[in-house]
């Protein structure tokens, strides 16, 4: 399988300020990539050297196999939504698909078909954009990702605005784009969301990645607790099956994996009244726990490029 997205050794510096510090990672076809880290981690930076908008110092990134300037027509092959907010507040939602649409030489049907997807109105598209509500602003955006068809999607924050209802439209469309055999790269500081949704992780601290994988592997790390009537003869099970065990507050830890240890106290004949991570909080405590050290909140990347513009 070729990855759609190869980042390598990417960096970005700002002054004597380094904003991205050596990042590789890539984003493979048919699954969603989920790109978390705390505000100022370096996520925004990254979007931005991915589509063109901001040069890199050191590291390449490619789309489909080359940079994204080196594609012919990039909004036939790559959607990107960085800021929802950055579309022209003067025209009507309907005016900036149609020009998007013929800039990429697409059919004027197009147009509807896309409204229709990301369910905006009639009366809504007549609207001029500065009068849509941040939820919408994120509608028409996806809408204008979508438009030419693409392969692969790059979205920043992309449910910024949408209540719980559009939350769960957002997770169904892009988890369908990627059952289809697209590629999702998707930013967001939503962490269940992220968890709901993504197939695989990366996490960016202080301009760094310090962990990558699928959800499974990484939710796995943080090893597993479960609890029995007896946690001595849980424990022994455990450890007939190779596991390493140890026993507190009446609940048994290992590093191994929830399927592993629930197969292995089954095997044995145990049932178990409590299987969990061992952290007890999944996906979030692991973020937080892995980007402790990132002291960045009150420095932004767009903050950075505006500085830098």
């Amino acid at each position: 399988m070729t990855a759609m997205i190869t980042i390598d050794s990417l960096t970005k510096k700002y002054g004597a300020f380094t904003a991205v510090d050596e990042v590789t990672f890539t984003a493979e076809p048919g699954r969603v990539t989920g790109f978390l880290g705390p505000n100022g981690a370096g996520k925004s930076t990254t979007m931005r050297v991915m589509v063109g908008l901001t040069e890199p110092t050191s590291g390449h990134v490619h789309v489909l196999g080359r940079p994204f300037g080196a594609l012919p027509n990039p909004g036939r092959e790559v959607g990107v939504l960085l800021d929802a907010s950055a579309q022209h507040a003067g025209r009507t939602g309907r005016e900036i698909l149609t020009i998007a649409a013929r800039t990429m030489g697409l059919p004027k049907g197009r147009v509807d078909e896309m409204l229709e997807r990301v369910s905006l109105t009639e009366e809504e598209a007549g609207r001029r954009v500065r009068n849509y509500s941040l939820g919408m602003r994120q509608r028409l955006g996806i809408a204008t990702a979508l438009l030419g068809d693409p392969e692969v999607l790059i979205l920043d924050e992309p449910a910024n605005g949408l209540d719980p209802a559009g939350i769960r439209w957002m997770r169904d469309l892009l988890r369908g784009f990627g059952d289809q055999g697209g590629t999702v790269l998707l930013s967001s500081h939503l962490l269940h969301e992220i968890e709901v949704i993504a197939d695989d992780i990366v996490v960016i601290g202080n301009g760094r990645i310090v962990a990558g994988g699928t959800k499974e592997e990484l939710l796995a790390s943080a090893g597993t607790l479960a609890r029995a009537a007896d946690p001595a003869v849980l424990s022994r099970a455990l450890e007939a099956a190779g596991l390493v065990t140890s026993i507190a507050d009446g609940a048994v830890f290992t590093d191994a994996d929830l399927t592993t240890v629930g197969r292995a106290a089954f095997a044995a004949g145990i049932a178990l009244t409590e299987l969990r991570t061992a952290d007890g909080a999944g996906l979030e405590e692991m973020f937080l726990e892995l980007t402790a050290e990132s002291q960045r909140d009150a420095v932004t990347d767009n903050k950075l490029e505006g500085a830098a513009a």
